[in-house]
């Protein structure tokens, strides 16, 4: 597996923080690395394979990636990122305490993915070019990229966790986050429209713009992604991964299967054998 080093991202000194601009992130192999990571995700899509757990990413997502967490991307498709390196919490020399603004691993649960809004998102932007190193080192700037980096934590904080927004953007963000957990499920998309007081028309027009997919499209890929991820760390017979992902036709699966990975779901299982 592919070891990413500090020593090659963060300039000379002693600043913790580096930013990495992937315009755009290509396919990249699973790989770590001894520094931590929030990502950025500013347009495009693709699919992120966190500690072999499959993520839709879309723009409005952001990542937070531990030094000892595996991770690679997949089927991007102009996935534009920001990437904000860290040492660590404990690195810092002006901030303490950065543990509790970040997220927290809890009975087995690390919620590495959040979402925000575009109006945030140009926000921590914002906050991210004041923090890029300047030529030369001072102890000013040193503090100064500090200061911005528990900015941008606290922005990103209050904007996923305190979000009550009404607006279309927040409740097609709300909708996400419900199909990311009921993908399985049957899905009727004018009444999930509905529970989200979204119009038919509005939620495709809004999904496309943020995912770069159709609703059913969005759905299928979230099922596929998971039914793959079953195909390589389960001995579930390839049927019932099909209906258990959602699928009501195992024919119908397969021929989906195919075309989004390019190989029949019993040609997945027996690669990885």
């Amino acid at each position: 597996m592919t070891v990413l080093h500090s020593a090659d991202f963060f300039p000379a000194g002693d600043y913790a923080i580096a930013i990495e601009p992937r315009v755009p992130q290509q396919a990249f192999p699973e790989h770590h690395h001894d520094f931590h990571e929030i990502v950025l995700v500013e347009q495009g899509s693709g699919i992120h394979v966190f500690n072999g757990q499959p993520q839709a990413l879309s723009a409005g997502c952001v990542c937070f990636i531990r030094d000892h967490d595996r991770h690679l991307y997949e089927q991007t498709e102009n996935l534009c990122l920001t990437n904000v390196l860290y040492r660590s919490p404990a690195s810092f020399r002006f901030l303490s305490g950065l543990q509790a603004l970040l997220p927290r691993e809890e009975e087995d649960n690390y919620a590495s993915h959040w979402r925000i809004n575009h109006k945030v998102m140009a926000q921590a932007l914002h906050i991210v070019t004041q923090m890029k190193q300047q030529d030369g080192w001072s102890l000013e700037r040193h503090a100064h990229q500090e200061q911005l980096f528990l900015q941008l934590l606290v922005l990103l904080r209050e904007a996923a966790h305190n979000d009550h927004s009404q607006d279309q953007e927040a409740r097609l963000h709300r909708l996400l986050d419900w199909l990311n957990e009921h993908y399985s499920e049957d899905i009727v998309w004018d009444a999930l429209a509905d529970r989200f007081s979204l119009s038919l028309r509005t939620l495709h027009r809004q999904m496309k713009q943020q995912t770069g997919n159709t609703p059913q499209r969005y759905l299928n890929r979230l099922r596929l992604l998971q039914a793959r991820h079953l195909l390589r760390h389960s001995d579930m017979r390839i049927t019932d991964i099909a209906y258990q992902c959602g699928f009501g036709d195992s024919n119908h699966f397969s021929t989906l299967f195919r075309r989004e990975f390019g190989c029949a779901p019993r040609a997945e299982r027996q690669q990885m054998l």
